[in-house]
């Protein structure tokens, strides 16, 4: 489950000790996908097997089992009073910052001598830039040159621009130095420009290479749809050579980055910059409903309805 480069043995001797042994409910988005369900979990059971000092507990913010509440229950059943929450979350949009706090709400409504620790979502890390760092450098540069190749960065698309703005931060580091021609930054849902619009882009360079990059945690039915669509480009435009990398998966570097969460967490650190996100800009009713309800998907799909939306609270 875990890449070569690093032992089971060498991650341990690498990781920080943690502070406390208090239990960590670790929350996944959710997916209906088998694949992508299963490999969140395993990440999960891969982080308690490194370190058995304290239970960790996957749970989910939607669309499957087990949901926030049920993991929840399970570490009251357990006889736990206070506990570390992680969002294993890239980005800070509106599942990091309303959901999954909402989700703690109405558990403290059930259990109001329950003591929650929230940390941070992953962000944009050095870590995760040297995942895709190292997999770029793997890459024949002898027969398609750097400069004849285009970066295609996708995300996943949030109703929160300030997600969706460092994602287009993280596409820009990664290009930094890389010699490539240059990187374009596009979305599988939700925000514009889509992966098509992206290739559009990226074509107008006249490359010889797309590198597609999808910047997912773990595989799932948005990443399967990036593979299609990226066969559909291979087969429309034969001259130019499509590569599609795989998600993230299950690092080290992954491993890394939720100690560092986890620890932050316990020793009070985690710290976060709402300076841009809508939920602090926009004025907040007093009767907004807290409903996980989402728009339809076509809302988004009109351009101009998308602008006329995307600064406005759910």
């Amino acid at each position: 489950m875990i890449a070569q480069s690093l032992t089971f043995s060498e991650i341990l001797e690498k990781f920080p000790p943690l502070p406390f042994r208090r239990p960590l409910l670790i929350i996944g988005h959710g997916t209906k996908d088998i694949d992508g369900k299963q490999e969140f979990l395993n990440f999960v059971d891969t982080y308690q097997t490194l370190d058995t000092s304290r239970p960790v507990i996957p749970c989910f913010l939607e669309l499957t089992e087990p949901l926030i509440q049920q993991g929840i229950d399970r570490c009251v059943n357990e006889g736990f009073r206070e506990m570390t929450v992680l969002p294993c979350l890239l980005f800070a949009a509106r599942h990091t910052k309303f959901d999954v706090t909402h989700a703690l709400d109405q558990a403290k409504e059930h259990y109001p001598f329950l003591r929650f620790h929230y940390g941070r979502h992953f962000g944009n890390t050095s870590l995760l830039l040297d995942v895709w760092r190292s997999r770029l450098a793997k890459l024949d540069r002898e027969t398609i040159a750097p400069e004849d190749t285009v970066l295609l960065i996708v995300g996943r698309g949030s109703s929160d621009p300030d997600a969706n703005s460092d994602m287009c931060k993280f596409s820009r580091l990664l290009w930094e130095g890389s010699y490539y021609r240059t990187v374009e930054t596009c979305f599988i849902g939700i925000t514009h420009p889509r992966l098509e619009q992206g290739f559009e882009r990226a074509r107008l360079y006249h490359p010889k290479r797309i590198i597609v990059l999808p910047h997912f945690l773990f595989t799932g039915a948005l990443v399967k749809k990036i593979f299609y669509i990226c066969a559909q480009q291979q087969e429309q435009y034969p001259d130019i050579e499509i590569l599609n990398f795989p998600e993230i998966g299950l690092t080290p570097e992954l491993f890394f980055i939720i100690r560092e969460r986890e620890i932050e967490s316990q020793l009070g650190q985690t710290q976060m910059n709402c300076e841009m996100c809508k939920f602090r800009l926009t004025p907040v009713a007093q009767n907004h409903s807290h409903d996980h309800d989402h728009l339809p998907q076509n809302f988004y799909d009109d351009v101009m309805q998308y602008h006329g939306k995307i600064w406005q609270v759910p």
